[in-house]
C-alpha cells in the first residue's frame, strides 16, 4: 500500500492516477500563467506545476492560485530560501531535487516550512542531476537514482517531513522503468512517473506511453507527467491517452477508426480526427467506429454505440450495431456528427 498524500484537495497514493502538466510561461506573468493553467484544466490537467526561478515568481503563486482551481507545485532548484518563499505564497506542493537544493541545513530549513504550512514536497531525481558521490559510487544507473531520491526522502522525515511523493526520472527509458520499479520495491511512497527530456512531440509520445504505460500496466505510478517539447495541454491530452490505453481511464469516448486502403472512397482518416477532436474532452463511457469500407465496417460498428463504413456512392451509419441510415457521401460527416453529437449529450 502506498502512502497517502494530499495535494490540495487531491489524494496520490489511493489508487488513482492523476495527470500533472508544466506551464511554459514565466510565473510572475501572472496572466499568462493563469491563462496556461485555464487551457490545461480544460484538457484535463489535475496537477499543475509552474517553475520559482526567482522571488517575484514565489510571491507571483498567490495571485495564481486564488484564480485557477487545481493545485499548483512550486518547481524550485537551487534556492532553499526561495523554495520556503513560495510556500509561504500559497503553494499546494514543492518540487525539489536533491542535486541541487543544498545541503542537510537547506533541507531542515524546507522541512520546517513545509510543516508549518501542511504542504508536501516531491523529491524528483534525474539523471541529469544526480549528485556526485552517488554518481562516483553507482553511475547514471537506476541505482544511483533511487538511491539519491531515498537519501533525501530520509533527511526530510529526519526533519519531521512524511507527505513525500518521488520520482527518479531518465530520458532512457529502459533506465527510467528499472529505476521506478526498483524504487516501487523500496518504499511506500507515492510516485510520480514520467519520461524526462522524452524529445520533441512525436519521439516524447512514444517513449513517454512506452515508459509510463510499461510502468501503469505493472501497478506502479500514482500521477504521470508526459514531457513533451511541445504545447502542455498536448501533454495532457496524451497522458490522457496513455491511462486509458492501459484501462485505467474508464470514462471516455474511445475512437477506433481504419488505417484505410485502396478500397477507401470517403474521406475517414480526415473525419476520424475531426471525431477525436470532438470528444476528446467527454467523460461519457462510449464507442464510436469510424471505418474506411464495408469490408470490416458493419462488423466492427457491431459492438460500437455508433459507427460509419464508406462506400462507393454513400456511407452506412450504424447505432448499437444495427444499419440504421445509407447516406450520400457528401452529406455523410453532417449525418454522423448530428448523431453523435445527441450521443454525447
Amino acid at each position: 500500500m502506498r502512502q497517502i498524500v494530499h495535494v490540495g484537495n487531491l489524494r496520490m497514493g489511493d489508487g488513482s492516477v492523476s495527470v500533472q502538466s508544466m506551464t511554459t510561461v514565466k510565473t510572475s506573468d501572472v496572466e499568462k500563467c493563469v491563462a496556461q493553467i485555464l487551457a490545461l484544466e480544460e484538457a484535463g490537467c489535475d496537477v499543475a506545476r509552474v517553475a520559482v526561478s526567482d522571488e517575484a515568481d514565489a510571491l507571483a503563486l498567490r495571485a495564481v492560485r486564488a484564480r485557477v482551481h487545481v493545485p499548483v507545485v512550486a518547481d524550485v532548484h537551487f534556492s532553499a530560501k526561495l523554495a520556503v518563499l513560495a510556500v509561504e505564497n500559497g503553494a499546494s506542493k514543492l518540487r525539489i531535487n536533491p542535486g541541487n537544493i543544498g545541503g542537510e541545513r537547506e533541507i531542515a530549513l524546507v522541512a520546517d516550512c513545509v510543516k508549518a504550512h501542511g504542504v508536501p514536497v516531491r523529491v524528483g531525481a534525474n539523471t541529469g542531476s544526480i549528485e556526485k558521490h552517488f554518481l562516483e559510487r553507482c553511475g547514471r544507473s537506476a541505482e544511483a537514482l533511487v538511491g539519491s531520491a531515498l537519501y533525501h526522502a530520509e533527511l526530510l522525515e529526519k526533519h519531521g517531513v512524511h507527505d513525500i511523493v518521488l520520482s527518479v526520472k531518465a530520458s532512457d527509458v529502459p533506465l527510467t522503468v528499472e529505476a521506478y520499479t526498483m524504487l516501487a520495491a523500496r518504499c511506500s511512497y507515492p510516485l510520480h512517473l514520467g519520461v524526462t527530456e522524452a524529445g520533441t512531440e512525436e519521439m516524447g509520445i512514444v517513449k513517454s506511453s512506452i515508459g509510463i504505460g510499461t510502468l501503469l500496466l505493472n501497478g506502479i505510478g500514482d500521477t504521470i507527467r508526459v514531457s513533451l517539447s511541445a504545447d502542455p495541454v498536448k501533454e495532457v491530452y496524451v497522458a490522457h491517452d496513455i491511462l486509458r490505453a492501459c484501462g485505467i481511464e474508464k470514462e471516455y469516448v474511445e475512437v477506433v477508426s481504419c488505417p484505410t486502403c485502396g478500397r477507401c472512397r470517403y474521406d475517414c482518416i480526415g473525419l476520424a480526427e475531426r471525431v477525436n477532436a470532438r470528444v476528446r474532452t467527454v467523460r461519457k463511457k462510449l464507442k464510436v467506429a469510424v471505418m474506411g469500407c464495408v469490408v470490416n465496417g458493419p462488423g466492427e460498428a457491431k459492438g460500437c454505440d455508433l459507427g460509419i463504413a464508406g462506400g462507393e456512392e454513400y456511407c452506412i451509419i450504424m447505432q448499437k450495431g444495427r444499419e440504421n441510415e445509407r447516406v450520400a457521401k457528401e452529406e455523410a460527416e453532417r449525418a454522423f456528427f448530428a448523431r453523435l453529437d445527441a450521443l454525447i449529450g
